[in-house]
């Protein structure tokens, strides 16, 4: 070891010591640009789906077209950028199924991300849709975790009518429906309390078997949610990661002809977050190998 440290080239060792003596503000800045670069650019890399992604995908597709799905938005703004291009590429997956859609929320504000799915995912995407047969939103409803247990005995009593106060028994969607036994599938888009853990132990607990689960969650919540996986919850998309995962399933399956950003935002977000990771990985190698070169290689293997 002493002999290899001795062979090694003064100017190269010198060199070595400066970079891990380097100014931490060109650190800094180094990580900006790494950031700032693929966002300004937009740029995508090619992913390669997980077995939860997939597993997500394939539960969408094993149900019959004119399925009734359920999708809750149980997140707001402060968690969109992680779970908004997985619930896009969500509805427009069901949309571009033949399944007939109902939107609700358990958070206030995410009735408010579901109309602007409906505007400009599913009405974009599909402006055959007609509201009330092929989708129909029911909006937000306080209550928590008592809105999926009343939902599992009646849902007239947790919906009396829909957003726009139509009463849901006049709504050709909803005919037929008591329960949420009912759907075929359920998604919660979940970025807390209540969210996909309050789906699976006060809905699919009390009726299992009756309909398939999927849930996306933000990267702090999934590791509350993987007990759950695969037995009680049939998919799962973590994070962007796996939002960009599931976007290029279903866009490779149901490509749109415009607007296509709107269903690759997962992707262009999972750039930044790569380029970064790089160039820590980088830099965690470099300042190791400064280390070694300033304390000598006898002494590092000590």
């Amino acid at each position: 070891m002493k002999q290899r440290n001795e062979q090694l080239p003064p100017g190269i060792r010198g060199f070595l010591i400066r970079m891990g003596q380097i100014d931490r503000r060109w650190i800094y800045l180094a990580v900006a640009v790494a950031i700032a670069a693929p966002m300004l650019t937009r740029l995508r890399f090619p992913e390669v789906p997980g077995r939860m992604a997939q597993a997500t995908f394939n539960a969408i597709e094993s149900i019959p077209p004119g399925s009734r799905v359920l999708i809750a938005y149980d997140f707001d703004p402060a968690s969109a950028a992680e779970l908004e291009p997985m619930a896009n590429a969500v509805l427009h997956h069901c949309a571009s199924k033949g399944h007939r859609i109902a939107l609700m929320a358990l958070w206030p504000l995410g009735k408010q991300l579901a109309d602007d799915a409906i505007r400009d995912i599913l009405l974009e995407y599909h402006p055959e849709k007609v509201e009330g047969v092929d989708y129909v939103q029911l909006g937000f409803k306080t209550g928590n975790e008592g809105v999926i247990k009343l939902m599992t005995t009646s849902i007239a009593e947790a919906y009396a009518a829909d957003a726009s106060g139509k009463p849901i028994t006049q709504i050709p969607l909803l005919e037929g429906v008591r329960t949420i036994g009912d759907f075929q599938l359920i998604a919660s888009i979940s970025a807390g309390t209540p969210g996909a853990q309050q789906w699976v132990q006060y809905g699919d607990s009390a009726m299992p078997d009756a309909f398939k689960f999927v849930a996306g969650t933000t990267g702090v919540q999934s590791s509350q949610l993987l007990p759950y996986y695969p037995k009680q919850m049939e998919g799962m998309l973590i994070a962007i990661k796996g939002a960009a995962e599931y976007e290029m399933l279903v866009t490779e399956k149901y490509p749109v002809t415009r607007s296509a950003d709107r269903l690759a935002l997962g992707r262009e977000r999972m750039g930044p977050q790569f380029v970064a990771h790089l160039l820590l990985i980088g830099l965690i190698v470099l300042g190791n190998i400064s280390m070694l070169a300033a304390r000598g290689w006898k002494g590092a293997a000590r």
